[in-house]
């Protein structure tokens, strides 16, 4: 593989075989941040830099990230019991533990899964993780094209629209900007959907006790690929309107469903959860 060429014009060693040719070196990624901060290695000197800015600028702030993959793991299992047996993870990012089919197929053995994401190395390594497996697939699709993503072979061979499919945008959707409508693109995943459906999703929020911290937050991605926009809690409850949030309503990701003697430390309100149903009337 040829050598990556910096901002600066000096050739970087070789990238590894994980990383698409042509990769910056030189900006932060935030599916590689999260990677990162979970405790990867699909990430580079200028993700893990960012990083641990934001953890010493707002201490603890690694942990966030902890707190979103728990509440992924919760939401899951909390919508294989309520019947759901189809998944589509919209912006899936870079796998880890705890991976979405992983979770779903424990809970049931017949569970059909499809990632969705724009990012080719989170595509292909998403592709490596599920060979051999048919239940599950992957699309590189960008979440703010929705007829993309539903009119894509791998949606359409794995997943059947008219049975309950549960649509996940975890930590996603902060990344659009008001300006590409992401109600509206919530509200077109959830128009192809059946009764009994669900979007479950997480956001970034600004924590009405501690406004500085989240302008730093927001600053230090401004500095990435993708920047931030964070919402507070009715905004991102309005993403989901005309669905039935479900209880416990839009709270803090620690807060929805914990299991019982979860420790997740102090509440997390920079990360705001919700997830709706799509009920059998308009």
């Amino acid at each position: 593989m040829s050598a990556a060429v910096t901002g600066e014009g000096r050739d970087e060693p070789d990238l590894p075989p994980w990383a698409p040719s042509g990769t910056d070196l030189t900006m932060p990624n935030a599916a590689r941040m999260y990677d990162y901060a979970l405790g990867g290695y699909h990430n580079f000197a200028v993700d893990r830099d960012m990083v641990e800015r934001a953890e010493a600028a707002l201490p603890g702030a690694r942990l966030v990230a902890y707190a979103n993959r728990a509440f992924l793991g919760r939401v899951v299992r909390w919508l294989a019991a309520a019947g759901v047996r189809q998944f589509l993870d919209l912006g899936s990012g870079i796998p880890t533990l705890g991976n979405v089919h992983e979770v779903a197929q424990e809970a049931a053995a017949d569970a059909r899964v499809v990632y969705v994401d724009a990012d080719p190395v989170a595509v292909q390594h998403s592709a490596t993780l599920l060979a051999g497996n048919p239940l599950a697939g992957v699309v590189q699709a960008d979440l703010r094209h929705p007829d993309d993503v539903l009119t894509s072979a791998a949606v359409h061979d794995l997943l059947d629209f008219a049975r309950p499919v549960a649509v996940l945008m975890i930590a996603v959707l902060h990344f659009v900007p008001d300006g590409d409508d992401p109600a509206g693109i919530v509200a077109r995943f959830a128009d192809a959907l059946a009764p009994g459906s669900y979007v479950a999703l997480s956001h970034g929020a600004r924590p009405a006790a501690r406004p500085d911290d989240a302008d730093t937050v927001r600053r230090l991605y401004n500095r990435t690929t993708t920047p931030l926009h964070l919402r507070d809690r009715h905004e991102v409850a309005a993403l989901v309107a005309g669905l039935e949030i479900v209880e416990p309503g839009c709270v803090p990701v620690t807060d929805w469903h914990p299991d019982p003697g979860e420790t997740t430390g102090a509440t997390r309100d920079e990360l705001l959860a919700v997830v709706a149903r799509k009920g059998t009337t308009p």
